[in-house]
């Protein structure tokens, strides 16, 4: 029997061969890994004396040939195949163990792994579905597994070969598809026009910034304690080898995530971030149905807690908590006087903070995570294929806003339109958001017109919002929206602008004594 192994992850290589070449097995290998092996004293065939050929090209070409290739994808079912690696003087390859150049790493054209990557198709490819495949291995965590079964059983099962001929197929899927991202992303040096290939999915027939193709290579990391429902299963997945910052988080107590506990617990992380750094202060936002249901900033942690608690205190049961600012004593007494929440997220609690809020709310998930990762394109499931967009932002600052009415806002009613923007482009649509003193007191989410979000958000806000702003995602199409939000009592609105009555609903908010901006930018979410 005769294993080729040729890694650049050499975790157990040594183990490895030791026990295969103690269970009779010839082990021939390249470059570092044939070292390697030599140096720990395992009896091994370089490669390059069953080619008859040297490495070249720098190690560019090691494995390229027939000697190799012909041994891994002989059929042994095929007398054919049998005679020809006899004609030919090459022995057959019942085991290749090899994983790639680590790419991801340091991404650059030498470390484009080809020989590694055809071995392991090859493996991959003659896994056969009975006796004689060829057995695949590319991750060291499998070598307990291939060693203790043929120390058993002298073979693979057809099953554990399948399996790993998977696991390989998964591998170089991914290797391939961290290439290609790294090929769309941009580059110093000037690129080939490949508008006319991206423009080919847009109706438009305009260039678009969108990749041609988009390829997902992902892997499970996280079970979900049940998906959206109890009878459905859920789990975590990140992109294959790319850690994101739900790795770094830790979870001082609770219950096991389930998958709307992610899905809310990762919006709210978002937002809260997003605020605090837009306003340069503590925000606390409270999620729930991956909207925000309550949102505030300021300078003390623990206002900022309970003003956006006091937004909507009935929502905010089961709700997530995200905080952007470690948690201190006086935060945590405001918590345990306030409805008990799914989950508590911060970068960091003051010492036995957590402790307290694990012993007091046994079934709130406690955790502790670093900063959001920088947003990428943005995709959606739907029936038979995906949709695609580059991530949202807010693109338009509010020095670019224009206001359209007689009336100019003050200071502060600006710096609460600019708050109110900034939790509006956050929530579901049709959006309303109405916000004083950095404080959302009435947000409207997810109705089919956009009145009736804002007789929602003003019957949230319940007069607290007077005097303060009013924020929608989208233009208001007539008079009618302005006019709620008067009744309301805010002092000024913000909007995208851009209807075709743009005149009424300004002319309107003049008769009512409002100030309007607008931001010519739309933030509708669905």
């Amino acid at each position: 029997m005769r294993a080729l192994i040729s890694v650049w992850d050499k975790t157990g290589v040594v183990d490895l061969a030791e026990r295969l070449s103690g269970l009779g097995w010839e082990i021939v290998s390249s470059g570092g890994t044939a070292a390697a092996l030599a140096d720990a004293g395992v009896p091994v065939l370089a490669v390059e004396h069953v080619t008859g050929s040297p490495e070249m090209l720098d190690g560019r070409v090691k494995t390229l040939h027939p000697r190799i290739h012909g041994g891994i994808l002989a059929d042994r079912s095929k007398p054919g195949h049998a005679a020809a690696l006899t004609e030919h003087g090459i022995t057959a390859i019942d085991l290749v163990v090899c994983n790639l150049y680590p790419f991801r790493s340091d991404p650059s054209v030498e470390l484009i792994d080809i020989g590694g990557p055809a071995m392991v198709r090859a493996a991959a490819k003659n896994h056969g579905d009975s006796d004689g495949g060829v057995g695949v291995v590319v991750d060291p965590s499998d070598y307990t597994l291939v060693l203790d079964e043929l120390t058993s059983n002298g073979a693979l099962s057809c099953a554990t070969r399948r399996t790993l001929a998977r696991t390989a197929f998964a591998h170089t899927a991914a290797y391939d598809a961290a290439i290609v991202q790294w090929l769309d992303e941009p580059q110093d040096a000037p690129q080939t026009d490949t508008s006319a290939i991206s423009s080919s999915a847009n109706s438009a027939g305009s260039p678009t910034p969108l990749p041609p193709t988009v390829h997902l290579a992902l892997e499970r990391v996280d079970a979900c304690r049940y998906g959206e429902n109890p009878h459905q299963q859920g789990a975590r997945y990140r992109p294959v080898g790319a850690p994101v910052w739900w790795d770094h988080a830790y979870q001082h107590s609770g219950l096991a995530l389930s998958y709307l506990n992610f899905f809310d617990a990762d919006a709210a992380w978002r937002i809260a971030h997003d605020l605090g750094d837009a306003e340069g202060a503590a925000a606390v936002v409270i999620v729930k149905h991956a909207n925000p249901c309550g949102a505030a900033a300021g300078g003390d942690l623990a206002d900022v807690y309970q003003r956006a608690y006091d937004c909507d205190t009935r929502s905010a049961f089961g709700g997530i908590v995200a905080f952007n600012r470690i948690v201190d004593l006086e935060t945590v007494e405001c918590i345990e006087a306030a409805a008990q929440a799914d989950v508590i997220l911060a970068p960091g609690y003051e010492d036995g903070v957590a402790e307290r809020i694990a012993a007091r709310r046994r079934n709130t998930r406690v955790l502790e995570a670093p900063r959001p990762d920088a947003a990428g394109l943005s995709l959606r499931q739907m029936n038979g294929g995906w949709l695609v967009q580059s991530p949202h932002t807010f693109a338009s600052p509010p020095e670019g806003w224009r206001v359209v009415t007689r009336r100019t806002p003050t200071e502060s009613e600006l710096a609460d339109a600019r708050f109110a923007w900034r939790v509006c482009g956050h929530v579901t649509s049709n959006a309303i958001v109405l916000a004083r003193d950095r404080t959302a007191w009435g947000i409207g989410a997810g109705q089919q017109n956009r009145v009736e979000s804002g007789r929602l958000a003003m019957a949230k806000a319940d007069g607290r919002a007077a005097g303060g702003a009013c924020a929608s995602d989208a233009f208001y199409p007539f008079p009618d929206g302005v006019e709620a939000a008067a009744e309301a009592g805010v002092a000024v609105v913000v909007q995208p602008g851009g209807a075709q009555r743009d005149d009424d609903v300004i002319d309107r908010a003049d008769e009512l004594g409002l100030a309007m901006l607008f931001t010519g930018e739309r933030q509708f979410r669905h």
